[in-house]
């Protein structure tokens, strides 16, 4: 069941009209149960491997809280993180890893038996990676005692597989949300506003904007690379960005609002990430649950400094996690590393954490010889480019195809002459023409979204009556054209993450 279809919606209404019908336990077993169809619609096979990472860390939080300081508090927590990364490392990356290995072998001459050649087929768990991260994110906050081990374990598990977020996140921390399960706020019609509105927003970014995106895209990286001028490859990198933008969002938008149909407030996902004025601004501003969480369990203790206890938190610690050091470099390229491989088991991957940590530690350089803020417009123009371009190697089909997309963007006769093969519109242009009034038109409208100041989508209670009204009639034009394109045609790209 995908979140662009009458399906989900139709599950929706039913869950959230139960919802505010039903007591406590009912009420939970609903979330628990309706989690469970929801994520069954996909494959039911995955269902025990989805309950096996809930029950690993209800117990070791059950364990945790009993067991005072010492040894064997440790192994119960290195026991369930373990535990949890095996089956992350099996589903995940034993394809990827197998594959180096034996190309290291083939190279070094070494013998092999013939079962290490046989091809192995791993099907990816959907949202493997989101609620493995979410799950041992409580373990590792009650070893921390920042959070109180849960023994209600439908209250626990519905943390972990609660359904608007299940698959693609926002990755959730305990603190966050359980307290908001275990007790029912009261009905507010201005939830049931806001969350169809982002419910609707939501529905638009996917399937108006993103889907329609999507064959330039797909026709784009199919080309071959020489018929590219750079100007293409320039223009194929910005619509990938606004495509998995709008992708992406898209899902949370639907997923806060679900939530918020419930009285659930979850923390928000994105915040106008290509307005970014520099590297470190555009990851407070996107995917900020997983910034956040790879700093809290993974930079920051590779830093030396204890992390947060919410999602906004990590960020704000890690500007302040020290002085400039050697550890605290190797902490930054190391986080970035394994944050590209948490994205998928691909070197593509790898090269695009690589660059996100070089436009980091080039910030951070910049910012110790020249002690002077930069002009926010400025460090705009700088970060957008540099943001959109790292989302070649992310979307190509092989290194040595993103390698080869940069390669032109640094050739002189990728600017100044006709590519091998040019299209109509004009001569140094080889995509559709269309593509490039995409790109013009798309960027245009984030321009005037953040000019109106809209700032983070939840604050409806703090907007202009006039906003109120255009919004209105924004919606009123955007819904046919959400029935008109809703169709459960294209998954959402992190679905395969």
């Amino acid at each position: 069941m995908i979140f662009n279809s009458l399906t989900y919606l139709l599950f929706l209404s039913i869950v959230v009209l139960l919802y505010w019908q039903l007591p406590r336990r009912p009420r939970l077993w609903l979330l628990f149960v309706a989690s469970l169809v929801f994520y069954g619609f996909w494959d039911w096979a995955f269902v025990p491997l989805l309950l096996f990472s809930v029950l690993v860390d209800y117990t070791a939080g059950l364990c945790l809280g009993r067991i005072p300081d010492g040894w064997r508090r440790r192994a119960v927590l290195i026991s369930a993180v373990a535990a949890n990364l095996l089956v992350l490392g099996i589903f995940k990356y034993l394809i990827f890893f197998s594959a180096q290995l034996q190309g290291l072998s083939n190279a070094l001459g070494l013998f092999q038996p013939d079962s290490f050649s046989v091809g192995l087929h791993i099907i990816l768990p959907l949202g493997i990676s989101f609620y493995t991260f979410q799950s041992m994110s409580y373990t590792i906050d009650v070893w921390r005692r920042v959070t109180q081990p849960r023994r209600d374990f439908v209250l626990f598990a519905s943390y972990v597989i609660f359904f608007p977020q299940l698959i693609a996140g926002p990755i959730l921390r305990a603190g966050e949300v359980i307290w908001q399960l275990d007790r029912r706020p009261a009905f507010r019609r201005a939830d049931i506003a806001e969350g169809l509105r982002r419910v609707g927003s939501g529905l638009f970014l996917k399937c108006v904007l993103a889907d329609n995106i999507a064959p330039f895209v797909n026709a784009g990286f199919a080309r071959e690379v020489a018929s590219l001028g750079a100007l293409d490859v320039a223009t194929l990198a910005f619509l990938f960005g606004f495509q998995i933008y709008f992708d992406f969002a898209g899902y949370s938008h639907i997923a806060l609002g679900s939530a918020r149909l419930m009285g659930i407030v979850l923390p928000e996902n994105f915040a106008f990430p290509y307005l970014a004025h520099s590297p470190r601004d555009f990851w407070r501003r996107w995917h900020i649950s997983l910034g956040s969480w790879i700093r809290d369990y993974l930079y920051l203790p590779l830093c030396g400094v204890s992390g947060g206890t919410q999602s906004r938190e990590g960020l704000a610690l890690a500007a302040g996690s020290g002085p400039h050091s050697m550890r605290r470099l190797a902490a930054l390229w190391t986080t970035w590393i394994l944050m590209g491989l948490w994205h998928g088991a691909n070197w593509t991957f790898v090269v695009w954490g690589l660059w996100h940590a070089a436009l980091v530690s080039l910030q951070r350089g910049a910012n110790a010889v020249v002690n002077v803020p930069m002009p926010a417009f400025l460090g705009w123009m700088l970060t957008l480019p540099a943001a959109m371009l790292s989302w070649i190697p992310f979307r190509a089909e092989s290194l040595d195809h993103a390698l080869g997309l940069w390669s032109r963007l640094i050739t002189i006769e990728a600017w100044l002459r006709p590519p091998e093969s040019t299209g109509s519109f004009p001569l140094w242009l080889s995509l559709s023409r269309d593509s490039y009034y995409v790109v013009a038109a798309v960027m245009v409208a984030i321009l005037v979204a953040g000019l109106i100041g809209r700032g983070l989508p939840g604050q409806s209670d703090t907007r202009p009556v006039w906003l109120a009204w255009a919004e209105g009639a924004l919606a009123a034009a955007a819904t046919p054209l959400i029935v008109l394109f809703l169709r459960p045609v294209d998954q959402f790209i992190y679905f395969q993450f």
